[in-house]
């Protein structure tokens, strides 16, 4: 997360204090940053430089950094891409443009992610969004995407129903070059886990990275008791962050 002033500049010396904090967590294997929990919707391009800036000079030196590429179109999602190499991250969390909720077509997809692989040969995350809202990618978008630009390495897989989110996790995890799928269901990330995610990408490791680290860590042992122990435990903060809307729900 990335604190700020009451003026809404960066709170530098408290961005700090949590960074540190994070990174001492056992098992933690890197640092996403410039990302929903960053707000980098908010922050401005030099913002987001200096967030990369203080993270590098902080935690540079104990865990790679994954910075966010967040931008409505190709040319700046490159430019970011480029200054977050050139600044010292290991790899870059791309989120989908705007525009694709108006519609889209693979070649889009394709022609964005290439734009940003040839500004930058850093590993890319791919953001997965949820398909209703029109940024998410179909399967078949993702795995075409994944043939056209080598250095995607990963998706980081917020799909909201459980079947697509377990036909991605099979599908792309067996692939010649597996893709990894990282969850960022919050809510049910237990569940999302002992599906077969390898691995975990969520804001709200902010605030409870140790259980997070130690739920994964669990389920990789397959020891589902101490798993579910620890999914007690998340609950009730997922519930706060992540709360479920009874308009969701349905009854029998």
């Amino acid at each position: 997360m990335l604190p700020f002033h009451d003026d809404l500049t960066i709170d530098e010396a408290s961005f700090r204090r949590h960074l540190s904090d994070v990174a001492a967590v056992p098992g933690i294997a890197a640092i996403t940053i410039n990302a929903h929990a960053s707000e980098v919707a908010s922050c401005s391009f030099d913002e987001q430089r200096r967030v990369l800036a203080i993270t590098e000079d902080e935690i540079g030196r104990k865990v790679p950094i994954v910075n966010g590429v967040y931008a409505e179109g190709s040319i700046e999602a490159a430019r970011i891409a480029r200054m977050a190499q050139e600044s010292g991250a290991s790899a870059l969390l791309v989120f989908p443009p705007g525009p694709l909720t108006l519609g889209q077509r693979p070649e889009m997809a394709i022609a964005h992610f290439k734009r940003i692989a040839d500004a930058s040969d850093l590993p890319i995350i791919v953001f997965e969004y949820p398909l209703q809202g029109g940024q998410g990618y179909p399967l078949d978008t993702l795995l075409k995407l994944v043939a056209a630009v080598p250095t995607i390495r990963a998706i980081k897989d917020w799909t909201p129903q459980v079947p697509l989110h377990e036909r991605n996790i099979r599908t792309l995890q067996s692939l010649d070059h597996p893709i990894n799928v990282l969850s960022t269901n919050s809510s049910w990330l237990f569940s999302s886990l002992v599906l077969g995610c390898k691995g975990l990408l969520s804001g709200s490791g902010s605030v409870i990275a140790d259980l997070q680290a130690r739920l994964f860590r669990a389920v990789q042992a397959n020891d589902l008791a101490e798993a579910r122990r620890l999914n007690d435990r998340i609950y009730p903060t997922a519930e706060v962050f992540m709360p479920i809307p009874l308009s969701t729900c349905t009854t029998a």
